[in-house]
């Protein structure tokens, strides 16, 4: 089947297609605002176009998310009181009624998830409907039933919210974010150790500066993303759990004789969270905003690499593999363009506003609490998502990406200004006057050829010896102890 065959049948289906279009009459307006959420409907790209790509958050940092480890959290509360012998009103549960308490959790269910959003269509109050759920749930369980009035004891909503909140970072970092990042540095650090001998044309200010390798370019790159990558695994997530204003007041009035903080420590801690026991209503949200800048420390170095790569690509030092199939201009065949990095750092851009705002409002409240930070927070996987949908477009980016050593070394060949370094350097160890001087009459806004140097080398007065050395040098071999810098750190990255 040719090719001129196969359009016209697609242009024919096409033709097909507008014909019925036509009959029907659809107009715009016509668009009805009830369509279920499609990859058509939705608003946000991250949920239509690029949901593919970013689906792994959904579990975390959707609603489904929240309201699930808000159910947790008011569970596990609940499984902690009966362990503190002074609630004698929670006694211990026994292993089947803790069995039932733990399938509410790890059955919990996109169905569950949706009765509780209908129990909160009558509350007009997200956590007190899971509350309501939780009670409906255990009422016909006899040993659960005559503690359901525990569920959310002494707690304020954003006890529940916060410690919710940080499992939803913790979970989605570790399972969703960290090991792109991994993938991301994996993939960088490998074209380092592949390059580390490949020498380059340096430019600084966009002029032709002393050479380096390619792999040492990019090693630079994979160290930097690694410390921020450390940085970010290393932020503790905190909680609190200390009532109303964070002083335990109805806790104490209930329970005298409990050591309430220490019981909170404990608890906040059995989620694998660090506790913050200086507190209002809320967590105050430092560690976020420290969280979201080592993000956005992360994305800036990131984007720097796009931008590099990008130059590099159209300056000729790589080629990106082809796609059977893929086009890359509608109008100019020839065209491939380096569409994986743009999308990066596109994303990127998007993702650091998302996650600055997160940082500088988060930690501001009126007093002891005000509800801007609630509406605010439910943006955290915006932020996430458009991080990781940059993370992956890079690593496409890279797979594609073939050295062009034709164009390095060419670069390399028309740049002998640059050995003007190494041979002043000599010279002013050799007592030569006025070195730089002389070499900047030589080489500045001059064509500087290999003959002209080697010329001017043989004129010099300095030993033979170093004569022979600097003779030896070219732009090619002039790169230092790059290739040693990538291997030293390869091998600490284990690669």
């Amino acid at each position: 089947m040719t090719n001129l065959f196969c359009l016209s049948i697609v242009l024919q289906e096409a033709n097909n297609n507008i014909e019925a279009v036509e009959k029907v009459k659809v107009k715009p307006s016509e668009f009805s605002s009830e369509m279920d959420l499609s990859n058509l409907t939705a608003i946000s790209p991250l949920d239509g176009r690029y949901w593919n790509k970013v689906k792994d958050l959904s579990r975390y940092l959707s609603e489904y998310g929240l309201i699930y480890y808000r159910t947790l959290v008011e569970i596990k509360w609940l499984l902690k009181l009966s362990q503190i012998p002074e609630v004698s009103e929670v006694p211990s549960f026994s292993n089947e009624a803790q069995t039932k308490l733990q399938g509410l959790i790890d059955g919990f269910s996109d169905a569950d998830a949706m009765q509780v959003k209908n129990i909160e269509k009558i509350t007009n109050h997200d956590v007190k409907a899971v509350e309501y759920f939780l009670k409906t749930k255990c009422q016909e369980d006899p040993e659960i039933a005559k503690v359901l009035e525990f569920f959310h004891f002494g707690c304020t909503s954003e006890d529940i919210n916060n410690l919710a909140h940080g499992l939803m970072l913790k979970e989605a970092i570790n399972s969703a974010i960290l090991p792109v990042m991994d993938d991301l540095l994996k993939a960088i650090y490998t074209m380092a150790k592949a390059n580390a001998h490949i020498p380059m044309l340096s430019r600084t200010h966009g002029q032709p500066a002393s050479p380096t390798t390619l792999g040492k370019e990019m090693v630079i790159f994979a160290e930097r993303l690694s410390r921020e990558r450390q940085d970010i695994s290393q932020i503790d997530i905190l909680g609190k759990f200390a009532g109303a204003v964070g002083n335990y007041n109805a806790h104490v009035v209930a329970y005298t004789d409990v050591n309430w903080p220490q019981v909170a420590e404990q608890f906040v801690n059995s989620l694998g969270l660090s506790f913050n026991p200086h507190v209002t209503q809320i967590e105050p949200h430092d560690y976020m905003a420290k969280l979201f800048h080592s993000f956005i420390r992360f994305n800036n170095i990131l984007l720097d690499f796009d931008k590099d790569i990008w130059a590099y690509i159209s300056v000729g030092y790589f080629k990106q593999v082809t796609k059977a199939g893929e086009i890359g201009s509608s109008t100019m065949p020839h065209k491939v363009n380096p569409i994986d990095f743009e999308n990066s750092e596109g994303n990127l851009g998007i993702a650091n506003a998302i996650l600055d705002h997160l940082s500088m409002k988060l930690p501001i409240s009126r007093w002891q609490r005000d509800l801007t930070d609630s509406t605010v927070l439910r943006n955290i996987g915006v932020g996430f998502g458009y991080s990781l949908l940059a993370y992956k477009s890079a690593l496409v980016g890279i797979g594609k990406l073939q050295v062009n050593e034709a164009a390095l070394n060419k670069d390399l060949d028309n740049s002998w200004e640059v050995l003007a370094e190494p041979i002043q350097t000599v010279m002013r160890r050799y007592g030569v006057e006025e070195p730089y001087e002389k070499l900047k009459e030589l080489t500045r806004g001059r064509a500087v050829t290999k003959e002209s140097i080697t010329e001017f080398i043989n004129g010099l007065e300095i030993p033979v010896e170093a004569k022979t050395e600097l003779q030896k040098l070219s732009p090619h071999n002039y790169v230092g102890v790059a290739a040693q810098l990538v291997e030293e750190a390869c091998i600490r990255a284990n690669v």
